[in-house]
């Protein structure tokens, strides 16, 4: 008897932790009168000279929405809400020293962002915020593709933050 309760809970804990993985935040907190948003080019100011950072980032972030479906993305003539992107800046540090030489091994390139989301419908602005977000690589090899890749991947997690904080309210 003690046996099947075992097996219940460890059922019941898989099947909980399935559940969790996936994710979708419809109607949390987007308010009922929004069904549309517009985000246009991402705009960078950061000054790093990246010359495809604009474009990558906005791709991203409008890949973000499209995926999470709780807004639909349109242009902005036709949208209910509105959400404005700027890059402030891109530092890139140094997180790990190695070696005989004292090499960086390990860098962190961090992209900060502002970010204005604005209902068209009630003409006011829900948030002007900051949000940044980063990224680690590689620097020991391949600097310019580890670079890339770890952009890439920074740029992937302010989307996911601005995402959040636009549907759920983070």
């Amino acid at each position: 008897m003690r046996l099947i309760n075992i097996k219940n809970i460890i059922s019941i804990t898989i099947i909980a932790l399935i559940w969790s993985c996936s994710y979708s935040f419809t109607g949390s907190s987007v308010p009922p009168h929004l069904k549309t948003i517009a985000i246009p080019i991402v705009k960078d100011k950061s000054g790093s000279g990246e010359p495809n950072l604009s474009n990558d980032f906005t791709q991203n972030l409008t890949d973000q929405f499209f995926d999470e479906n709780s807004l639909q993305v349109v242009n902005s003539i036709n949208s209910d809400a509105l959400l404005l992107v700027t890059i402030i800046s891109m530092p890139v540090r140094t997180e790990v020293v190695s070696g005989e030489n004292e090499k960086a091994t390990e860098q962190r390139i961090t992209i900060n962002t502002k970010v204005v989301y604005k209902d068209l419908v009630m003409k006011k602005t829900i948030f002007d915020k900051r949000i940044s977000n980063y990224a680690t690589f590689d620097a020991s090899q391949n600097y310019t593709e580890n670079r890339q890749d770890g952009i890439d991947r920074a740029i992937e997690q302010v989307s996911l933050d601005i995402l959040l904080m636009v549907v759920a309210d983070w």
